[in-house]
């Protein structure tokens, strides 16, 4: 057995295509294909169910991805003790994050990270209604709240919190309300309540018991835009509406505070170029904890 096979094998479970893994590797899916094949002959097994939908790990495979990728995170973790450190900081690192959190914050600053280690790659894509880590859809997930289960390595990142919030034009035309019950009497904006992938995103009644979205809008960017073009009174992040002079901060007195966790296999618990990434984003988002944590003191 080649274990270099090993390498293209993990890439196609990562990226769960072809193409993508491919992509990844900067080869042709033909020589991709070739080297699965001569893998899948030397362990035995199918490794891939493949299909226009993507390639899916059999029973035999999932078996195998634990192994590689046991064999992987031990020669990573031994070229850092030799100290060819530098030789593991390449390659791509996938970060799936909240659209909110992946728009409005992260994606500003992978310049940055970019500059610090050219030959690192970084992917950053949505977390989805139905997003998996265990199917090794993202290196790291940066999830709200710690998940309860699974073979994972889990780092708190920092609180923020949200707010509830009105443009200027639409209290002009409809007034301001004065306590939380008043909200009845106004247009609100909320996410799709069927489409919420965590319970942590249902806030909205921590702000007052009776909220029910009239405009229902599944990403927190969706819903700043909504609220900001005078669709309605919104729960936004406060650290995404904090410096819009358009936008008002109703009931300064409340606010609802979540969780940022930064979320990874344990197998990948050696990589040094996931540790960079995630103290990266740890020290940015700390950085600017006053944007994300606003006291429900501060008007």
């Amino acid at each position: 057995m080649d274990w270099d096979d090993a390498k293209y094998f993990l890439a196609i479970a990562r990226e769960g295509q072809m193409l993508g893994a491919a992509r990844r590797l900067n080869v042709s899916q033909a020589l991709l294909s070739r080297r699965l094949q001569s893998l899948e002959s030397a362990v035995g097994a199918r490794l891939f169910d493949r299909s226009t939908r993507g390639c899916q790990l059999t029973d035999d495979g999932r078996l195998f991805l634990d192994t590689a990728e046991r064999v992987e995170a031990e020669l990573v973790s031994g070229l850092s003790r030799l100290g060819l450190a530098e030789a593991e900081i390449a390659g791509t690192v996938r970060v799936g994050a909240p659209d909110g959190l992946g728009g409005a914050f992260i994606a500003p600053r992978l310049g940055a990270l970019a500059a610090s280690f050219p030959k690192l790659r970084v992917q950053l894509a949505p977390l989805t209604h139905n997003f998996s880590l265990s199917q090794r859809e993202a290196d790291i997930a940066i999830m709200i709240g710690r998940p309860a289960k699974g073979r994972l390595r889990v780092k708190r990142l920092l609180d923020y919190t949200l707010s509830v919030y009105a443009a200027r034009s639409y209290l002009e035309t409809a007034g301001a309300p004065t306590q939380p019950e008043d909200l009845a009497q106004h247009r609100l904006v909320g996410y799709v309540e069927d489409l919420l992938h965590s319970p942590e995103l249902n806030y909205t009644e921590e702000f007052w018991p009776g909220w029910r979205s009239d405009i229902e809008i599944s990403t927190a960017i969706g819903q700043l835009e909504a609220v900001r073009g005078g669709a309605g009174i919104g729960a936004l992040h406060d650290f995404m509406a904090i410096d819009d002079p358009s936008l008002v901060r109703l009931f300064p007195e409340r606010t609802v505070t979540r969780s940022y966790w930064a979320v990874w296999h344990e197998n990948l618990a050696s990589s040094r170029k996931i540790a960079i990434v995630v103290d990266f984003l740890e020290r940015e988002m700390r950085r600017e904890n006053e944007r994300f944590n606003r006291s429900s003191t501060k008007a």
